[in-house]
């Protein structure tokens, strides 16, 4: 396979902008499918990469979905990935390993809070990407809206390259900016691809428009530059050749528009997925090597170094584990050894597939910069598999913090088993979805990253495991905190028959900005060797364990500094144990004194619904005690953007629904962790102590 023939790309956005719908009509176009389904099909049916019940029923994507193509003669690996921010963790692994991405939004709604978030992770891996304007056709479009909110709020840099003939219900076709022709989608699904002569009434402003994107590529490309202002004409290929160099180079974002649900600009798309996305060899990774102290060291995508894989999701398919995986150098056969760098196991490939959503075609081996999946290997998601000539670990992704979490039980004692099963499937395969047993109530406790995640999650133990749960009520994952500073010197002695303990710790303890990405830092100042260096980790480790068990609604306690700057130890009483006992009780003395406070999680509020609701809308979010940042009006349609507090939003969205006639709608992410009010810390921890005095 010639690996510059070859695309790794995501598609990615806001809830409801129709990323599953355009990713339907890509496996027409490329022939992998022959009838198009739809989202929401009165048949039952569903599209092909929503491929799990609750998926059709809920007409929402759950699980980002992989799926191979060929377009002309280029191959395409695509995932398809969830919108709602409670599955962002599947977005977060896709774009992992993806060379390149297309960001879709919609025409009506613009660049909404999902395509912020969407936007960040792409930043966060690097990922070079296209726009797609969708949802031309529909009522209230506004492509330049759009491309000005890529621009202004996304500080991206758009160069837009196909502009709509004509728009909302006359929308016909687009026009090429870069050939200058004007291109229409005919026959009953689109499939003829017509180029004809721009017509008349738009000749100027599509003049306009080339000369504004080759204005915009002149700022980046000196050879363009100098045409430019010697206003000699540019050719087509020297445009496409340096749009390519500056999507790769993150420079700039090209810009398509059409309707997925019309068939209308899709091939064009796919032209520009395979013109301007990066092939796997032209984006740098790195691994770490593991005897050198952790190195950086470049991948090369070259099919004769040593492999070097990432597991990056997994799923229990009907054959056991099935395990998703990107090769970046290397090649792998059925029937070679790999070797699991996180644990030193060493596995025989047994078969090798490419996924179609949940379908799988067998293939004897894979090439560098390919996508494909195991069967048969037990790991965990994140894992890096090499041949064995090399001991690489590559870096696993961003893995956000649950917010909400439930107590869960099955119904009945025979359900037992299979709930254990269930509980530990979904930890393996979702990153963000916790368990834990909380050892007073022998209640299970799951954790997610909203309402609707461990929602679904507990239909999934019902449908695919039999056993019916009863549910608690939704609690928040609150945090604990310090609100100042205070020195510590703890002495543990212990002295009965035999050998003693004896250590001593000092230093100072104190809170750490909410915004800091690390909940805990340790600094070792320890100098003239008051305490041995081998007893430092455990003292470490003991002020560490002790951060996990508040002392106001026992609850983790986040964002605190530990400088351990002084100590004693003895000759022969002195242990690790007895460190990690003194720190321990000496982060415990000092927290009561630091000011404990209770923090909780605030999240980012957007809702829209009909412009004569938006009083309703804003009187709620204030009684929510919610911070409105914004209110705009697009196309009837009222924007509210805001910060509440989660605890303050359960059971919003049915109230959201009665007020609004069931015509509005909101999306919400974890923003940050902020400290509760006195009152409301005074009512939660009374809540606690009736809750632990009953039990």
């Amino acid at each position: 396979m010639d690996m510059s023939k070859l695309r790794n790309i995501g598609i990615a956005a806001h809830i409801d902008s129709g990323k599953t719908t355009l990713s339907e009509r890509i496996l027409f176009y490329t022939g992998k499918i022959h009838q198009i389904i739809e989202v929401r099909s009165k048949t039952g049916a569903g599209p092909t990469m929503d491929s799990m019940d609750l998926e059709r029923e809920k007409g929402i994507t759950i699980q980002s979905a992989a799926t191979f193509a060929t377009w002309k003669d280029f191959n395409i690996n695509l995932i398809d990935t969830p919108g709602h921010i409670d599955f962002t963790v599947e977005v977060e692994r896709a774009l992992r390993v993806l060379d390149g991405a297309v960001l879709v939004l919609c025409a009506v709604a613009g660049v909404q809070s999902q395509s912020i978030t969407v936007d960040r992770q792409m930043r966060r891996y690097n990922v070079p990407r296209i726009a797609f304007i969708n949802k031309v056709d529909r009522a209230g479009a506004n492509p330049d809206r759009v491309f000005d909110q890529l621009r202004d709020k996304l500080h991206l840099h758009p160069v837009l390259i196909t502009m709509p003939i004509g728009i909302e219900d006359r929308f016909e076709g687009v026009v090429d900016l870069l050939k200058m022709k004007a291109l229409y989608y005919e026959g009953d699904q689109g499939d003829a691809v017509i180029e004809r002569e721009i017509p008349e009434h738009l000749v100027e402003e599509a003049k306009l428009r080339r000369n504004t994107m080759v204005e915009i590529l002149a700022d980046h490309d000196d050879n363009i530059a100098e045409k430019f202002l010697m206003e000699e004409e540019v050719s087509v290929e020297e445009l496409m050749g340096s749009i390519r160099r500056q999507t790769i180079a993150l420079h700039v974002t090209p810009v398509f528009v059409g309707t997925a649900k019309m068939n209308k600009g899709i091939q064009t798309l796919l032209d520009a997925v395979c013109a301007y996305l990066p092939a796997p060899h032209e984006i740098s990774n790195y691994a770490l090597d593991r005897d050198k102290n952790e190195e950086k060291v470049d991948l090369l995508s070259e099919p004769d170094k040593p492999a070097v894989a990432l597991a990056f999701k997994l799923e229990d398919g009907r054959y056991g584990q099935l395990t998703y995986m990107r090769l970046y150098q290397g090649t792998l056969k059925k029937g070679d050894t790999i070797i699991n760098t996180a644990n030193g196991k060493r596995v025989k490939i047994p078969r090798l597939v490419r996924m179609h959503a949940n379908e799988m075609n067998d293939i004897e081996e894979v090439a560098a910069g390919d996508i494909f999946a195991m069967f048969g290997v037990d790991c965990s998601s994140g894992d890096t598999f090499t041949d064995g000539n090399v001991n690489y670990s590559m870096t696993s992704m961003f893995v956000a913090s649950p917010v909400i979490e439930l107590s869960v039980k099955p119904k009945e004692k025979t359900g037992q088993v299979n709930f254990s099963k269930a509980m530990n499937r979904f930890q393996k395969e979702d990153p963000t979805f916790k368990v834990s047993r909380d050892e007073e109530s022998g209640e299970t406790i799951i954790k997610g990253m909203g309402e609707l995640h461990l929602e679904i999650y507990i239909e999934r133990i019902r449908r695919e495991y039999n056993c019916e749960v009863l549910v608690g009520q939704p609690k928040v994952a609150y945090r604990e905190a310090i609100s100042r500073p205070i020195d510590f010197d703890y002495t543990h002695k212990k002295q009965t028959g035999g050998s003693g303990q004896y250590a001593r710790v000092a230093g100072k303890i104190e809170p750490l900005s909410l915004d800091s990405p690390e909940p805990y830092e340790f600094v070792n100042s320890i100098v003239g060797g008051s305490i041995p260096k081998e007893y430092i980790p455990a003292c470490d480790k003991g002020f560490h364990e002790q951060m996990s068990d508040g002392l106001l609604i026992g609850q983790p306690i986040v964002g605190v500094k530990v400088t351990l700057s002084d100590g004693a130890f003895h000759a022969v009483d002195s242990s690790d144990m007895a460190f990690k006992i003194a720190s321990k009780q000496a982060m415990k003395e000092a927290l009561a004194k630091c000011g404990p406070v209770l923090l909780e999680p605030f999240m980012k509020l957007e809702t829209s619904s009909p412009e004569e609701f938006q009083g309703v809308i804003i009187g709620q979010i204030n009684q929510r005690r919610g911070i409105i940042h914004s209110s705009r009006v697009d196309a009837g349609y009222v924007v509210v953007e805001a910060e509440v507090p989660l605890k303050e939003m359960f059971g919003y969205s049915s109230d959201l629904r009665s007020a609004t006639q069931g015509k509005g709608e909101f999306t919400m992410e974890f923003l940050k962790y902020v400290t509760v009010p006195k009152g409301i810390q005074e009512e939660i921890i009374k809540d606690y102590k009736e809750k632990e005095a009953g039990k």
